[in-house]
């Protein structure tokens, strides 16, 4: 008997280790990630000239994608998109956002994270300390906030990506819930979004990024909105 429970102690503990190294994996990210060519992109955005009229588009390869200024025939919007980035690493490069005191800025940013397995808390965390900083900084700039898109789990191609719509779901539910001086949210989730709750196929080409048609619906939504002329 005392054999017995002797083996299921031990079973039970090896049991507990598992799982805890299991969970403790799972739960594994890194804030000090950095796209491949973030220091180049980076200082190619400190070069480019500054002027208080510049839009600013800020967040990751969805973000990159496209050219701003000729999608919505806006000379003054300056696309800050970097592929792969985080939300640690936009927080590292917004000083120079701020410096130049642009008139407004369009945040898109998190769904990289969510990859990562970085915490929907520290998500949101650095949502907040974004719109805080650029409004001590640049009082006078215009922020919009922008709710995540939906992924495509069918294209089967960025499968870190896919499979965690909750984390999507409850971030975009924190940001529509902003409300501060010059902070706009702009929920851009239901115009991509399918009867599945998955990023229409027709405005994808991987279930992550977009393609041409993509930002027009993005743009004809942002011309339509006012918030590009609004003062």
């Amino acid at each position: 008997m005392k054999a017995l429970l002797n083996k299921l102690l031990i079973t039970a503990v090896v049991f507990t280790f598992s799982f805890t190294a299991a969970f403790a994996q799972v739960v594994k990210w890194d804030s000090t990630y950095r796209p491949g060519k973030y220091v180049e992109q980076v200082a190619k955005f400190k070069a480019d000239l500054k002027s208080k009229k510049d839009i600013i588009f800020l967040g990751n390869s969805i973000t990159a994608g496209t050219d701003w200024a000729k999608l919505l025939d806006l000379p003054q919007a300056k696309n800050r998109g970097i592929s792969g980035d985080i939300t640690f690493g936009v927080l590292e490069r917004l000083q120079d956002v701020i410096d130049g005191k642009p008139a407004k800025v369009f945040i898109l940013i998190g769904i990289n994270d969510i990859s990562r397995n970085i915490p929907d808390s520290v998500i949101l965390r650095n949502y907040k300390t974004m719109i805080a900083r650029i409004r001590k900084g640049s009082k006078k700039t215009k922020i919009y906030f922008n709710t995540l898109l939906p992924v495509n789990a069918a294209f089967e191609k960025f499968k870190n990506h896919y499979g965690k719509d909750e984390h999507i779901l409850w971030l975009n539910d924190e940001i529509r819930k902003f409300t501060a001086k010059n902070l706009t949210v702009i929920d851009l989730y239901p115009s991509f979004t399918d009867k599945d709750k998955h990023l229409k196929a027709e405005l994808t080409k991987d279930g992550l990024h977009l393609i041409p048609a993509g930002y027009q619906v993005w743009a004809d939504f942002l011309k339509k909105s006012g918030y590009l002329t609004e003062k």
